[in-house]
């Protein structure tokens, strides 16, 4: 058996898989997100394990005999996040979340400096990790003072069970500090934030070993101590391993509360003008491209809570045939936007309403908005040097077929529906798990699932859309310039 164990934004999940890649049970555990102010996104990491502990705790009683058969552990976890410890390993402050805006700028200054971009491919984004320690120096000097380690929320786990410091390269790509072509910390942009390596934790691949689980862990969950525990990912590398995304030419596009554009590469191509992400991935000598979008599901949700209707019952009321765009456009930026453009202030807006604008309309409008972002991301890609001839969809978004239709024929592209399964980033984890226990092929494992369905572009819409996404496009100009 091997277990995956994947730390996200509001919840923890542990998943058991056999050694033909059969899944085999899961636990799960919620989390909270703390706001104290407003752009703020905390949680305490004290948290993180105690929602681990309880979701192997679920495991151990539904499938104990299998989680004492466990070989081997990987890890998935939210990226940039900034977990501050000192020497005695003990936690200084809550983590800063990868969704925190507090140190744009920040992330403004560190961005100026042309070393950042020449060496990790990417834009100081205000919610890598980076940033968010120049932040604690200016305001938090006394915790700076204490500083010993920063770890990223998955690697905080890792030195939970384990009681090392080791991160790798998907998720440390994501800092802020890493030569992402040389997959090595760098000593200069370091130094730029105040900051050595030794504060930095050791660096492996993914799928390479990182440490081995404690005794006290393992009698307490009745499994092996010294198991070994895989580098991992962090949550899209990780979901790409689950869905099989690891080769030149493959890519996903994943509905959750935000929304990616994933696309593995052969080689580094760095684009950061076009506010990609240019990523180490979990596997060796591979890199890999993403456009974010902030809001996806994120976009429903809101709609939902304000108009009083779940969301499933928003996207019933369009019913399954694909309409026209109505004219009324939705930009999807409720908490500012990444992929194109790299804007933490600008806010969403509907345009175009009318008397006759229905929430049915609202609806469409939200759902093309998402869509339209996404088309922004793939022109983005494009930029970068990536071309696509399809995605699979994945996260909870792709439950709606419409969406999907809306996304094809926005993206002018197939979009493939993995068979039933779980894919996700706990998955991926899991498969990172067994191969450093076993030293099998990365490229064996990692297969993606079977196509249930293929959802193609609507032809006779295409003109539509186009129309519609143009004018899309000129939205965020006259949006920025009256906000400004």
């Amino acid at each position: 058996m091997y277990l995956g164990l994947d730390l996200g934004t509001s919840g923890v999940k542990a998943l058991l898989i056999d050694a033909g890649q059969s899944i085999v049970g899961s636990g799960h555990a919620s989390l909270d997100v703390s706001r104290p102010h407003p752009g703020w996104s905390e949680q305490n990491p004290a948290e993180w394990i105690r929602a681990c502990e309880e979701a192997i705790a679920e495991l151990k009683v539904s499938h104990p005999e299998q989680l004492a058969a466990v070989k081997g552990i990987g890890l998935s976890g939210q990226m940039h996040g900034a977990t501050l410890l000192d020497a005695g390993d003990q936690v200084l402050r809550p983590c800063i979340l990868w969704n925190d805006t507090r140190s744009h700028a920040e992330a403004a200054k560190l961005d100026a400096d042309p070393r950042f971009r020449k060496l990790t491919g990417n834009i100081v984004f205000p919610g890598f990790t980076a940033p968010k320690l120049v932040w604690v120096r200016n305001n938090e000097p006394d915790i700076f003072a204490k500083l010993a380690k920063v770890l990223l929320p998955k690697d905080f786990l890792r030195l939970w069970l384990t009681g090392e410091h080791i991160s790798e390269m998907s998720d440390s790509a994501g800092t802020s500090w890493l030569d992402v072509g040389k997959r090595g910390w760098s000593s200069d942009l370091l130094s730029a934030t105040s900051l050595d390596e030794k504060q930095m934790p050791s660096l492996v691949e993914g799928t390479e070993k990182a440490g081995a689980l404690r005794s006290e862990l393992a009698s307490k969950w009745g499994m092996q101590a010294g198991i070994p525990i895989a580098g991992g990912a962090g949550d899209n590398a990780a979901s790409a391993c689950g869905m099989g995304t690891v080769a030149a030419g493959q890519a996903f596009v994943s509905l959750g509360t935000s929304g990616v554009l994933f696309a593995a590469n052969a080689s580094y191509l760095p684009n950061p003008e076009s506010a990609v992400h240019t990523f180490c991935h979990a596997l060796p000598d591979t890199w890999h491209q993403m456009g974010v979008i902030l809001s996806a599901t994120d976009s429903l949700n809101w709609l939902s809570e304000i108009s009083g209707k779940g969301a499933g019952e928003l996207t019933a009321e369009l019913g399954d045939t694909l309409k026209a765009p109505t004219g009324v456009s939705f930009l999807p930026y409720l908490s500012g936007e990444r992929t194109p453009h790299n804007d933490a202030a600008i806010r969403g807006s509907f345009t175009g309403l009318a008397h006759e604008s229905s929430r049915a309309v609202l609806t469409q409008a939200v759902l093309e908005g998402v869509a339209f972002a996404f088309r922004d991301s793939l022109e983005a890609l494009a930029k970068a040097g990536t071309t696509l001839t399809r995605v699979t969809a994945i996260g909870g978004g792709s439950r709606s077929h419409y969406w999907l239709k809306a996304i094809a024929t926005a993206l002018g592209l197939p979009v493939d529906i993995p068979a039933d399964g779980d894919f996700g980033a706990a998955f991926g984890a899991a498969r990172l798990g067994l191969i450093a226990a076993t030293g099998a092929d990365p490229l064996r494992v990692c297969t993606a699932p079977a196509t249930d369905a293929t959802i193609e572009p609507v032809a006779a819409l295409s003109n539509a859309y186009a129309d519609a996404y143009q004018r899309y496009r000129l939205l965020y100009p006259a949006i920025k310039a009256a906000t400004a």
